[in-house]
């Protein structure tokens, strides 16, 4: 399959609502010819990633918006942007083979608007832009819903998270320290012509300098290194995990925390991973075994307490909770286009049921670590804020760190150019038994 049609019909099921590219990349790539993945995946994430900046420009040069039955022209349109703006392809070969793609979709109307669309584009762009310059959205490539936010929240830091969020990735390992330490494994990739440095704030963590095939790395195969941004490495430090602890990672999956847990403190009396979904936890389970590590994992709502906990307390809990993901919009640049503005209050109340669920279960003196790759404080500071309110048994333990900004409540990290992912803690302490009725 052609690379651009690959790509196309991933956005397309984007566009439409029906997935992310997470779900709907991969089947597409596997009917394209191995040489040509690494440029769908690129148009399809590339075309993402600019789709708020493209859409304007789409907007002045068409009549009339797509009809809903053609998501996938508006798809092919916005590869044919990118391609055009954001890479270095011909724009004789990006115009042409992007046109082509058209008679695969059986639209073959749509050849003559694409090739019209994409020459204009080619000759007006930078007038067209000129037009533009006061708009925010132009220069961000953020929805506008979500630039606002950022600016009201983040008046100081705004432009750099925008920044950071159009951004390729960084490539982040931990190692497993139950193998050895990470000098030692620093040392490993120099021998082996990998270039990397350490971690700022997580002892386990290592930057590679080049992206690679993780699978080739020395040692991956024996569980001695995994692939998890800095960010969310801290979560095993902040638990203060020690031996004959009973720990509870809730909303799991894909399993590198409940995995991390394990190799900071072999020790612990054992580790439960809840997650909504089995099939979800079949990739925990997966993790599990390469590292050979062993925890129980439990297909379940976590609201549902009775559906799924035995009774018996947990001394630490960590909570993962589902959120906007604002602060991994570099690994996930879809997010611009699924996510909306009234998503937002719906996953704060979500997250307030689920610490109202699961703080029963923790044990007195247990602390909870409240977690979200979100940065927009309704999902965070003020989620916690709103608990302590309500929770006379729950005390707030203040996070000290040279790592993020302080917050009202808990601690912020703002995704960093080259650093970790944007991510936001609380840790919360359980004061005291519960009175009785």
């Amino acid at each position: 399959m052609n690379p651009r049609l690959a790509a196309a019909r991933a956005l397309t099921a984007v566009l439409s609502g029906k997935a992310s590219l997470g779900s709907s990349l991969p089947p597409q790539l596997d009917k394209v010819e191995h040489h040509d993945r690494a440029l769908a995946q690129d148009l399809a994430f590339g075309a993402a990633r600019w789709q708020p900046r493209l859409q304007l420009l789409a907007d002045r040069l068409l009549d009339k918006p797509f009809k809903a039955a053609d998501k996938d022209v508006e798809a092919l349109l916005l590869i044919g942007l990118y391609q055009l703006l954001h890479s270095r392809i011909p724009a004789h070969a990006a115009i042409g083979e992007t046109v082509g793609c058209a008679g695969a979709l059986k639209k073959p109307w749509a050849k003559g608007l694409l090739n019209a669309v994409l020459r204009r584009a080619q000759r007006e762009h930078e007038a067209l832009f000129a037009e533009l310059e006061r708009d925010p959205v132009l220069h961000t490539a953020h929805p506008r819903w979500l630039q606002k936010a950022l600016k009201a929240h983040w008046p100081e830091h705004w432009q750099a998270i925008c920044a950071a969020n159009n951004a390729h990735p960084p490539l982040i390992l931990r190692v497993n320290r139950r193998h050895g330490s990470r000098d030692a494994y620093l040392e490993e990739l120099r021998s082996a012509g990998l270039a990397a440095e350490p971690c700022t704030f997580s002892r386990d963590g290592v930057r590679l300098l080049q992206p690679c095939d993780v699978t080739t790395l020395p040692g991956f195969k024996q569980g001695r290194v995994s692939v998890q941004d800095e960010a969310a490495q801290l979560a095993a430090e902040l638990l203060e995990l020690a031996p004959g602890q009973r720990v509870l990672d809730a909303c799991a999956a894909p399993g590198g925390k409940t995995c991390h847990l394990l190799e900071v403190e072999p020790a612990l009396r054992e580790v439960v991973a809840v997650d909504l979904e089995a099939k979800r936890l079949a990739r925990v389970r997966e993790n599990l075994e390469r590292l050979q590590l062993d925890a129980t994992l439990i297909a379940a709502d976590g609201r549902d307490t009775a559906a799924w906990w035995d009774g018996t307390p947990f001394q630490r809990i960590l909570l993962d909770a589902p959120c906007s993901a604002t602060g991994v919009i570099r690994r996930h640049p879809d997010i611009k286009l699924t996510r909306q503005p009234e998503d937002i209050p719906a996953l704060a109340q979500l997250q307030g049921e689920l610490l109202d669920a699961l703080w029963p279960t923790l044990a007195p003196g247990g602390v909870l670590l409240y977690a979200t790759c979100s940065v927009l404080p309704t999902e965070n500071s003020e989620t916690v804020a709103a608990f302590l309110a309500r929770t006379p048994d729950a005390q707030e333990v203040t996070i000290a760190g040279d790592f993020g900004l302080q917050s009202p409540h808990g601690r912020q990290l703002l995704p960093q150019l080259d650093g970790h992912d944007g991510f936001y803690y609380a840790k919360l302490i359980k004061t005291a038994a519960p009175a009785r009725g």
